[in-house]
C-alpha cells in the first residue's frame, strides 16, 4: 500500500473538506504516519475514514474528528497542552507538532507505553506521560489548552479550573444519537461555551466515565 498518496488522499478527501483549514494542521497531518498507530491487521485502513478499535476495547477517533477538535484549540507554538485519554497516541503526536508541550494521560498502562514507543520512534520528545485519570485534574498545573479523547456525558469542571486566563478546552458531551463538540475558553473566572459541530464518538474509557458519574463533579 501506498502510505504516502493514502495521506495526501485523507487530508485533501477527508479533512479539508471538513472545515479543517488551519495550514499548521494540515501540514502536521501529511507528516505524521498514521499506519504506525494501528495494528498490523488495521494496516489497510490506517487512513480511512473510520473510528479503529483498541486492543483495550477503546477506539482511535476518525482522523477529521480529531483534525477538527485540535482546529478547535486554537493551539500556538508556546502552549502547554493536557490530553486526557492518549489512546494510539496519533491526537498525541499532533498536538506536540503544534504546541510546546504535551502532558498526556490515560488510566491504561499498556497502551500508554505502547503510544510512547510509537512516539519515541518519531522523535517526537515534548511529551510527557503519566498513567492516571486526567478527568481527576493534575495536582498543581495549569494549561493553555485541554483535549479530551472521548467523549463524556457532561463538560469536567475540575478541569475546566485548571485552564489559564484564555486557555481552551475541546471536548465533546452527551449521548447518542447526536453529541455536541463543544470548545470552552477561560476569560478570569468566566468560561466562554461555544458548540463547534455535532459529531458521534466513543466514549472515553470506562474507569474515567464512571468517575464523573459517582462523584459528580461536573457541570455543563
Amino acid at each position: 500500500m501506498d502510505f504516502q498518496k493514502a495521506r495526501y488522499n485523507m487530508v485533501e478527501q477527508q479533512i479539508r473538506p471538513w472545515d479543517v483549514l488551519d495550514f499548521d494542521i494540515l501540514d502536521a497531518l501529511d507528516e505524521i504516519r498514521r499506519e504506525l498507530f494501528v495494528s498490523q491487521a488495521q494496516l489497510g485502513y490506517a487512513y480511512a475514514d473510520l473510528a479503529l478499535p483498541l486492543p483495550n476495547g477503546g477506539k482511535m477517533l476518525e482522523p477529521k474528528v480529531v483534525a477538527r477538535m485540535v482546529q478547535g484549540l486554537t493551539l500556538q507554538k508556546n502552549d502547554r497542552v493536557l490530553e486526557v485519554g492518549t489512546g494510539s497516541g496519533y491526537a498525541t503526536a499532533l498536538l506536540a507538532k503544534l504546541a510546546s508541550e504535551v502532558l498526556t494521560c490515560d488510566v491504561d498502562s499498556t497502551q500508554l507505553a505502547a503510544a510512547k514507543s510509537v512516539l519515541d520512534g518519531l522523535q517526537i520528545m515534548n511529551v510527557r506521560y503519566e498513567a492516571i485519570d486526567g478527568l481527576q485534574g493534575v495536582a498543581d498545573a495549569t494549561f493553555d489548552a485541554i483535549y479530551i479523547g472521548g467523549s463524556l456525558p457532561e463538560v469536567p469542571e475540575i478541569l475546566k479550573n485548571q485552564l489559564v486566563d484564555g486557555g481552551r478546552m475541546v471536548v465533546v458531551v452527551g449521548s447518542e444519537p447526536v453529541q455536541h463538540c463543544i470548545q470552552i475558553t477561560r476569560t478570569g473566572s468566566e468560561f466562554l461555551q461555544k458548540t463547534l459541530f455535532d459529531t458521534l464518538i466513543a466514549p472515553l474509557q470506562a474507569d474515567s466515565a464512571n468517575w464523573l458519574k459517582a462523584t459528580g463533579k461536573f457541570t455543563f
